[in-house]
């Protein structure tokens, strides 16, 4: 299984449809897709920097987000299929189709490890990852990074959030980080070919690599705008 991250970026991206449509006929019964809080979680964090509620109130709000962007997503593209837990995500899978997360099982009664900004739907989609014992992880970001740059310069950077090289670290699985034009690319490796590259071993892999993160193949680019 696959799970792939749509930045909420990608909101009002021309590029979103045709994502979806990729991941609907190519990723059935393979891809899980999650999505980003976009300009619904820029809302959140805007309502509380005016009105100073606390990160757990802010924590479910932004998972609501999530889920508002979800059903964005399944507007544009009717064949992705709702998922709210494990057990549905798999029976979409079964079912030859592609899941789309609605992620309630995050909402939170108390505080934990999950409810701060420093996690978002970044390291949420490896929370996933690891739950569901995910084989690759692609997150797609719509605005532009240099591709040398390594987690800690990513999350410098917030391209990804601040836990994500943490979470990322000693992962059972590839981890990609691409921008939208590396759709055909995504696509190709859905299909069985080489456009992601092949994992390498911990020993032939850059330092960031080796902590859990698969530096994106030559030609792959890590993008972001803000709001992802």
């Amino acid at each position: 299984m696959w799970i792939v991250k749509l930045g909420g970026s990608l909101m009002r991206d021309v590029r979103l449809p045709r994502w979806l449509e990729m991941l609907a006929v190519h990723g059935a019964g393979r891809v899980t897709v999650v999505p980003g809080g976009g300009a619904f979680a820029d809302a959140v964090r805007a309502a509380q920097a005016h009105w100073h509620f606390d990160d757990l109130a802010a924590h479910n709000m932004a998972v609501l987000a999530m889920a508002q962007t979800a059903h964005l997503m399944h507007a544009l593209e009717p064949r992705l299929v709702l998922a709210h837990v494990e057990a549905d995500i798999r029976l979409a899978l079964h079912g030859s189709h592609t899941a789309l997360w609605l992620p309630f099982e995050l909402l939170r009664d108390a505080p934990d490890m999950l409810t701060t900004w420093d996690v978002t739907s970044d390291s949420l989609t490896l929370w996933l990852a690891r739950r569901l014992n995910a084989e690759r992880v692609v997150v797609v970001k719509a605005g532009r990074v240099p591709p040398e740059l390594d987690v800690a310069a990513l999350v410098a950077r917030g391209t990804v959030d601040a836990r994500f090289a943490e979470w990322a670290r000693d992962a059972p699985f590839p981890i990609e980080v691409v921008e939208a034009d590396a759709i055909d690319r995504v696509c190709e490796a859905l299909l069985g070919g080489p456009g992601l590259g092949t994992p390498q071993s911990a020993e032939d892999l850059p330092p960031a690599a080796s902590r859990g993160i698969r530096r994106p193949a030559s030609g792959l680019r890590v993008r972001r705008k803000p709001g992802a």
